[in-house]
This record gives structure tokens, C-alpha cells and sequence, in this order.
């Protein structure tokens, strides 16, 4: 099976790292996503692993708005993203990134549901299209 860490060029993640604890896990899916690695457990994405340079450098958190208060206060270098305003964001810079990726990957392990999102979370696509289907005139076939 491919490696989803090793790019084009075979270079590790520089994050493969903290996802060492789901090694045994085996509802864990890392995929890419754009340049980033998405982590799935259970269906639901978990984390995204950012590598680029700030505000793309650091452990991304899928979370709704309702959770982030909670969350923040429980792991205070959480932030939301600059970008993604609706993610949390744990920059890579914080003195206490490892300790703190590490609580988040535990949480993720452990299924705590203020972490996580389903996939395709935003259906607002899938409605428009079904909104313009909709209004559109009906064709009759030859």
C-alpha cells in the first residue's frame, strides 16, 4: 500500500510524526488534501496535518463553532485558523505544539465528538444545484 506521508519526491510529512499513536487504528484514513493531510477515524475527519509556512504550518482541527469555546479553554494555544475561521488551529511556532498535538490526537482516539466533522460537512453545493434543478424547466426526451 502507498505510504499517504511520502509526496511525489518520497519526502516524510514533517507531521507524520504526530500521528504515531493511531498506528494501530484501523479506521484511519489519511488522504490529501491540498497540501495538507487529512486524518479520518471513524468516517469522520479528525485533523489536518498543515506543512506550508503560517497560517498553513501547524494541526488544523475540524470542529463546528459550538465546540470551540470548550476546546480552548481545555488546550489554550488552540486558536481559530486566520483562513478557516470555522477550524481551530494549533501553529506549529506554540511552545507547547507537541504536548498539545499529542492531547489532540488522544481526544480524536478516544472519540470525543467535539472534535471532527463529517465528510462534505457544508451541503450548501449539493442544495444549490438541487435549488437550480428545481427551478429549471422540465425537458421532455425524444
Amino acid at each position: 500500500m502507498r505510504d499517504p506521508f511520502l509526496s511525489r519526491a518520497k519526502t516524510v510529512h514533517p507531521l507524520a510524526w504526530v500521528l504515531d499513536p493511531l498506528e494501530g487504528e484501523s479506521s484511519l484514513v489519511v488522504r490529501p488534501m491540498f497540501s495538507c493531510r487529512a486524518v479520518y477515524l471513524r468516517g469522520r475527519m479528525v485533523l489536518c496535518l498543515a506543512p506550508k509556512a503560517e497560517p498553513w504550518r501547524g494541526v488544523l482541527v475540524p470542529t463546528e463553532r459550538a465546540h470551540q469555546a470548550a476546546l480552548v479553554a481545555e488546550c489554550p494555544a488552540l486558536r481559530p485558523h486566520d483562513v478557516l475561521p470555522k477550524w481551530l488551529y494549533l501553529p506549529e511556532a506554540a511552545a507547547s505544539f507537541e504536548r498539545d498535538a499529542a492531547w489532540l490526537v488522544a481526544r480524536a482516539r478516544g472519540g470525543d465528538p467535539r472534535i471532527g466533522i463529517e465528510p462534505g460537512g457544508s451541503n450548501r453545493r449539493r442544495r444549490k444545484r438541487a435549488l437550480k434543478l428545481a427551478a429549471a424547466p422540465a425537458r421532455s426526451r425524444p
